[in-house]
């Protein structure tokens, strides 16, 4: 038993390594060993399964294999709620990491009451103001802005920061996080001056405290560029663009989905300054992304076929092959 023991921390320790070196295929295959070791030693309904369950879901999440990873956390959370009970904070967890899933899917209905369930559990259990009672405020947040209910979104948002000022101080990453989503929201609204230096300021943060090249920093790169799309001003927001893709390609792989947003964003730009060739194959290497990845019915592949129909109805084709 000892052995085995030791075996499980020997190969997860070789999963965080793989995983904090990106090699996601490498960490795939060493975390199925790890769950094929923890259900022989101690079966199929245990708890040290299920966290090797959530680990190799997670590794999936990371490659943007949202389908493979879905019924891992399923099955994690059904083994959790038999174990620990429908209201412990690690269901919470998980609650909150099939709705993630279900909203990158799209799947806003599905997602919001595992938000609500989550958010439920965590205040009962650990108080109004602890740190992930915050993210799920921020993730319930994000589930409404998505749906454009701007009005509940955004106390949501302001009291996810709050917290996390409180706690964590001025100057963090996750502090960075409510940052750039509340600018987010700012900027759906068209409120871009309060957008801006909000925006700013998660930039400045993730740059220092996570690097230069950081998919955290291409996110904000990418929202930046955003906002200076929405005004205009594309000469400022092209070089934040190309830098996003950049970081997105070289930390995610190029068929992530991340990237393919990137690549769309950038498509659109290209046709708003007039150089459409260049916004073609960005705009198509974005869709074979997202419906290979997200499917054919995802809101963001609906993006990327409007943007190529904006396109096309500017170069005078009815169809494009």
């Amino acid at each position: 038993m000892e052995s085995q023991g030791n075996e499980r921390d020997t190969l997860r320790g070789e999963v965080k390594r793989l995983r904090a070196a990106g090699e996601y295929d490498g960490a795939v295959a060493v975390a199925e060993s790890v769950l094929v070791v923890d259900e022989q030693a101690h079966g199929q309904n245990h708890s040290i399964v299920a966290s090797s369950l959530n680990n190799l879901a997670a590794l999936y999440c990371d490659q943007g294999k949202y389908a493979l990873a879905q019924p891992l956390f399923k099955r994690s959370l059904a083994i959790e709620e038999s174990v620990l009970g429908p209201d412990h904070p690690t269901v919470a967890t998980l609650l909150n990491s099939i709705a993630v899933l279900y909203c990158v899917q799209g799947q806003y209905a599905l997602a919001l009451p595992l938000y609500k369930r989550a958010l439920t559990i965590r205040v009962k259990v650990l108080g109004r103001n602890d740190l992930v009672v915050a993210t799920s405020l921020s993730n319930l947040a994000n589930l409404y802005r998505a749906e454009g209910q701007y009005a509940l979104a955004q106390p949501l948002h302001k009291r996810a920061l709050a917290i996390r000022e409180e706690v964590l101080g001025q100057d963090n990453p996750v502090v960075a996080s409510s940052l750039n989503n509340l600018a987010a929201l700012y900027c759906d609204q068209g409120q871009y001056a309060l957008a801006q230096p909000l925006h700013r300021r998660a930039l400045a943060m993730r740059e220092e405290l996570l690097g230069p090249d950081h998919p955290d920093v291409a996110t904000s790169l990418d929202n930046l560029a955003g906002l200076y799309c929405a005004q205009g001003r594309h000469a400022l927001a092209l070089p934040l663009y190309k830098r996003a893709l950049a970081i997105y390609d070289n930390a995610l792989g190029a068929n992530h989905p991340d990237v393919a947003i990137s690549l769309n964003n950038m498509g659109s730009l290209y046709i708003d300054q007039g150089q459409y060739a260049l916004a073609e194959p960005l705009l198509k290497r974005s869709l074979a992304i997202l419906e290979n990845s997200l499917g054919p019915d995802h809101p963001d592949v609906a993006t990327v076929l409007a943007n190529l129909a904006r396109l096309d109805e500017t170069l005078g084709y009815a169809t494009r092959g």
